[in-house]
C-alpha cells in the first residue's frame, strides 16, 4: 500500500513541480499587472477580491490533487487498453498538445452549456472585474461536475496518463496570461492562431453580444471551426446575468449548486425536475 502512494505521488509529481515553478512566475505577473493599472489609473485590483480568489485558487488546488490521487488508476487501467503505442518525443508531445487542447474546448463549452456543469464553472465567472488574479479564481467542485472525464480519451488514444496531467497543467498555466486588460491586442497572426487576452475578456463579459463565445484555452482555431468565435468590439462588462454580491468563498462556490438542487426539488414531472441537470443554465421549466 505504502508502494503504492509513493508511485502515485511520483506520477502526479510531475504537475505539482510545474506549478510551483510558475507560483512565483504568477506573483510578479500579478505585481506588475497591479503597477502598470495604478500608473494608467484603471485600477481593477481590491484587497477583498484578490485575497477571495487566492482562497478559491489553494482549495482548488487541494482538491483538484485529492481527485488526480483517486483517479490515476482508471487514467491507467484505460491506458492498459490503449489504440495505440506512442512513444514520447517532441512530435508526440506537440500533438498531445493540440488534442488536450481540442477536448478542453469541449469540456469548457460544456461548463457554459449543461447546468451541473456550470454549477461548478459559474465561480471563475462571478468576478465583475477583470485581472490576472481573476484566473485563480476556481471552484473545488471541478472533480464532480466531472472534468477529468474529458482527459480519458487521451489516455484511451495512448498517450501516458502523468503526460497527460503535465499537459492539462500547462494549458491551464497558459490561460492565466489571458486574464487581463492591461494587454490591448497581440500581434495579428497570434490572434488569429492563439487564445490571447482580447479573446478571453470576450469570453467573460455578459454582454449580449459576447455569452458564450470563445471558449479557447490555448488554440482559438477550435472557436472558429464550430461558430462560437466572436472578435472583441464593444467595451466588455464583466459577471454573470444573475449576479451574486458576496465576498464569501463558500458562496461562490456552492450558490448554483443550490439554485440548482431548488430547481429539482420544486414539484413537477420528474423528467421535466431532474431536466435542470442537464439543460443550459439558462432553461426555465415550462409552466404546468
Amino acid at each position: 500500500m505504502l508502494s503504492e502512494l509513493v508511485t502515485t505521488i511520483h506520477r502526479i509529481g510531475i504537475e505539482k513541480i510545474f506549478l510551483l515553478l510558475m507560483a512565483p512566475v504568477f506573483v510578479v505577473c500579478m505585481t506588475t499587472e497591479y503597477l502598470v493599472l495604478r500608473h494608467r489609473r484603471q485600477q481593477t485590483y481590491s484587497l477583498h477580491e484578490t485575497r477571495s480568489n487566492i482562497v478559491l485558487a489553494l482549495s482548488h488546488a487541494a482538491t483538484d490533487g485529492i481527485a488526480w490521487a483517486l483517479l490515476l488508476g482508471l487514467f491507467y487501467w484505460i491506458y492498459q487498453h490503449r489504440l495505440f503505442d506512442i512513444p514520447f518525443n517532441g512530435w508526440t508531445l506537440l500533438l498531445l498538445v493540440v488534442l488536450q487542447d481540442f477536448f478542453y474546448y469541449w469540456f469548457h463549452r460544456g461548463s457554459h452549456r449543461i447546468r451541473w456543469m456550470w454549477a461548478s464553472h459559474v465561480t471563475h465567472h462571478s468576478s465583475e472585474t477583470m485581472n490576472l488574479s481573476t484566473a485563480l479564481r476556481q471552484s473545488l467542485t471541478y472533480p464532480l461536475s466531472g472534468m477529468w472525464a474529458f482527459w480519458l480519451p487521451l489516455a484511451w488514444i495512448g498517450f501516458k496518463p502523468e503526460h497527460v496531467i503535465l499537459v492539462v497543467a500547462v494549458n491551464l498555466g497558459y490561460q492565466f496570461f489571458v486574464h487581463t486588460e492591461a494587454v490591448r491586442k497581440l500581434p495579428r497572426g497570434f490572434e488569429a492562431v492563439f487564445n490571447t487576452p482580447s479573446h478571453h475578456r470576450v469570453h467573460h463579459a455578459r454582454n449580449p453580444q459576447y455569452i458564450d463565445r470563445n471558449y479557447a484555452g490555448v488554440l482559438v482555431i477550435w472557436d472558429k471551426m464550430f461558430g462560437s468565435f466572436v472578435p472583441e468590439e464593444a467595451p466588455c462588462d464583466y459577471g454573470i446575468t444573475r449576479q451574486i454580491k458576496t465576498r464569501n468563498p463558500i458562496v461562490m462556490m456552492f450558490h448554483e449548486w443550490r439554485d440548482m438542487f431548488s430547481d429539482v426539488a420544486r414539484r413537477g414531472p420528474l423528467r421535466l425536475r431532474l431536466k435542470h441537470l442537464w439543460a443550459p443554465p439558462e432553461w426555465v421549466r415550462p409552466a404546468e
